[in-house]
């Protein structure tokens, strides 16, 4: 057997395999062996069927499956000896004559292959960092939706400021119509319209203007996305069916244990000190997720390094045939070039800092993922067991496809980790509005 790689660019090559008889006929006669020693013909005693008969019945199918098994394995071994940097895998040139499958005896098999060249990752490229300012606005905001969240819902007559009003939204001049809750609370311009009305009364108003212009609202109240609700404008009728009023909770202990469990929080003020702290993690959790994005951005936007780009579509529509078009990929392939880029860059990280997850780490991950779902700080000793099992089960469901999802994520984050360490990050103070009507 014997193996070439010749690079026809700085990002791709051409690999070449021959293969003799001696290469491949000696797994081919094994095969045969262990086919004939389980094969039922008609005739033959199980496992006294001639190797002469099972050659000539199935020879070629044994051989064709011998060779594509022996030339996996001889490209990957090669690749590995040799550390070559494969965009995907190789790929047979289609324009190989045709194999003579009866008559040949020795073959010659071409693969194109895209090369993914050495590069330096730009970490000399500062990333702005977030810290949020939790101000007392934001506090008061959290404490009215809790209230409104666990308080009690009715449904009265007429509405008041701060109802809910349940209805058909339908444009007067266009197709959209859809069941709405419109919050009053929401309204900016005309909102004495949306005040003291009943079932069956119909509201006619000017959708842009009654919010503000506020995508996000019209997005809310509409179910459209954001792109959509941008060009969105013109009257509209609201016919009311019902209204929807909720009385705030009370800030007693039932709400306190319902939130943070039963005990952990007895008075007002342990109550208000855990609602900032709370929001305050999740601001930060926010801000932080903000900041690997913009790592990744500024990593993948600055990274110098020429990709075999038609050799990348090619591999993208054979390997995903059926489910992606030539024209679904030109069409995203800037996407693909960013996923590509970023891959390449993780791969760098892990292995200039000899980055690794254990099976340990996957597991506990895993665990502490399943106490979230039940809100459970820790894993009762009664119930150590259970949650072991429960842990493997799901990590071995999908031929171990959590696993994996898993372990990729415990990488990334270890990725991200590191980079952070190496960057410059500049912080940046704002406050929690700015923060939320920030575009992510």
């Amino acid at each position: 057997m014997n193996i070439t790689l010749n690079q026809t660019d700085g990002t791709n090559a051409q690999l070449k395999v021959v293969l003799e008889e001696s290469d491949y006929a000696p797994k081919v006669d094994q095969q045969v062996k262990e086919f004939s020693k389980k094969a039922q013909i008609k005739g033959f005693r199980p496992g006294k069927v001639p190797a002469g008969l099972i050659k000539k019945m199935y020879g070629k199918s044994i051989m064709v499956e011998a060779i594509n098994k022996l030339l996996q394995e001889a490209i990957s071994k090669y690749i590995k000896d040799n550390d070559v940097k494969l965009l995907g895998e190789p790929l047979p040139e289609p324009s190989q004559d045709a194999i003579d499958w009866d008559n040949q005896k020795d073959f010659e098999f071409t693969y194109a292959v895209g090369l993914l060249p050495a590069f330096n990752l730009p970490l000399d490229k500062s990333v702005e960092g977030y810290t949020i300012d939790v101000d007392q606005a934001t506090i008061d905001e959290a404490y009215e939706n809790l209230k409104r969240q666990f308080g009690k819902t009715t449904n009265p007559e007429t509405s008041e400021e701060g109802d809910f009003i349940y209805g058909d939204l339908k444009q007067v001049d266009g197709e959209f119509e859809s069941k709405t809750l419109i919050p009053t609370n929401r309204i900016v311009a005309g909102k004495e319209q949306f005040i003291g009305v009943k079932a069956d009364d119909i509201i006619r108003f000017d959708i842009r203007k009654a919010f503000g212009d506020d995508n996000a609202a019209l997005a809310h109240v509409t179910g459209l996305s954001k792109e959509v609700v941008a060009d969105l404008n013109g009257e509209f009728e609201f016919t009311v069916e019902k209204i929807n009023r909720t009385e705030a909770a009370e800030l007693n202990q039932e709400l306190f244990d319902k939130l943070f469990g039963k005990d952990e929080v007895k008075t007002e003020e342990e109550f208000d000190a855990k609602i900032r702290e709370t929001i305050k993690e999740n601001y930060d959790r926010e801000a932080d997720n903000l900041l690997s994005r913009n790592i990744i951005d500024t990593l993948v936007d600055n990274v110098d390094v020429e990709l075999p780009n038609e050799f990348f579509k090619r591999w993208l529509q054979v390997t995903n045939e059926g489910r992606l078009t030539a024209e679904q990929i030109e069409e995203n392939f800037d996407k693909y070039l960013k996923e590509l880029k970023w891959s390449m860059i993780k791969n760098k990280v892990v292995e200039e800092h000899e980055l690794k997850v254990t099976n340990e780490e996957v597991v506990n991950a895993t665990k502490e993922k399943m106490l979230a779902q039940f809100n459970m700080p820790e894993v009762p000793e009664e119930l150590a067991e259970s949650m072991n099992n429960y842990a493997n089960q799901y990590l071995s469901q999908d031929n171990g496809r959590n696993y994996i999802n898993e372990y990729e994520q415990l990488l990334a984050e270890k990725v991200l980790a590191k980079l952070k360490e190496k960057m410059t990050v500049v912080e940046k103070s704002i406050s929690a509005e700015d923060f939320k009507n920030m575009s992510f």
